[in-house]
């Protein structure tokens, strides 16, 4: 009598423990759907998007477009400043933000006590990644244009720009360096090496390729900025090239604003045009992004 009271309860066990798989299953199922649907909405959206601006655009690419200056007249107006301008910034961005960036990540991992004041200091680089554009292009204007007398001038942008991407460059590079073995540093370390040799020869030639990559995104997002430049001092109509430091400049993403805000259609088939050489532009630095993370991941030997 117990022995088939025993089976009938396991059978009963048993079949609520296929239900629940079912149901567990189902629900899998429904949401991966969901997870699918959400990226076929987003990959459908951008598709829209950028089909719309290439028709749009395609045809006032011209080579006119690259070689002409700013110009109210929509027949002679061109990219040429803007292009310059931000050539200008972003390499003087990427001077100053890189050597400031990586070294703080190395002092961070590798060299900072694990402490309250460090615990701040990570906890105040991760807020500082999340505030709006807009306040470092008002801290630029605040103390870059008129604190230090730099004006409104190329110098400027590119300390605010800095200033904007140096959380991201803070944080991506301790990720790529906290992905280092402990095992590697241990061996570098058992064999007399110095924390500096150790940190130069073995720990960053490892992990430069995270840090490319998260540099690389970091300018990307800079070159698309237009709040920050605007607030701190970039001209929104400028109809000569910068040669200096000190000089005005703009921006394609002010650029191209400017040309939107035109009701002329000409011009806003011009701004259609900007954002297509601002796209290929993205995509040479992720471009190159990835050839020199491939030509870093060639190089290790662990």
């Amino acid at each position: 009598m117990s022995a088939a009271v025993g089976e009938d309860l396991l059978a009963a066990d048993a079949g609520g423990g296929r239900d629940q798989l079912r149901a567990r299953q189902r629900r899998a199922t429904a949401v991966s759907w969901v997870f699918l649907a959400a990226v076929v909405f987003a990959v459908v959206v951008l598709l829209v998007l950028l089909v719309a601006v290439a028709y749009r655009g395609v045809p006032s690419l011209s080579w006119s477009l690259l070689s002409s200056k700013a110009s109210r007249n929509a027949e002679s107006a061109g990219l040429q400043t803007a292009l310059f301008g931000t050539l200008w910034v972003i390499s003087l961005t990427a001077i100053i933000a890189l050597p400031v960036g990586i070294g703080a990540a190395i002092y961070l991992e590798e060299y900072a006590p694990r402490n309250w004041w460090t615990r701040a200091l990570q906890t105040n680089i991760a807020n500082l990644a999340g505030v709006p554009s807009v306040v470092y292009g008002l801290l630029g204007l605040g103390i870059f244009a008129n604190f230090f007398g730099f004006g409104r001038s190329i110098i400027t942008g590119a300390l605010t720009m800095a200033l904007l991407i140096l959380p991201v460059i803070i944080i991506a590079s301790q990720e790529a360096i906290r992905a280092v073995p402990l095992s590697l540093r241990q061996g570098a370390y058992a064999l007399g090496a110095t924390p500096w040799q150790v940190s130069r020869h073995h720990v960053l030639p490892v992990a430069m390729p995270g840090i490319l990559t998260g540099t690389i995104l970091a300018l990307s997002r800079a070159i698309g900025e237009t709040a920050p430049l605007l607030v701190a001092g970039a001209a929104a109509y400028l109809t000569y090239n910068p040669d200096s430091l000190t000089d005005g400049f703009t921006a394609l993403p002010i650029q191209i604003y400017n040309w939107t805000d035109r009701p002329q259609q000409e011009f806003k088939d011009l701004a259609a045009a900007g954002i297509i050489i601002l796209l290929v532009v993205l995509i040479g630095m992720n471009a190159g992004a990835i050839y020199l993370r491939h030509r870093f991941s060639k190089k290790t030997r662990w």
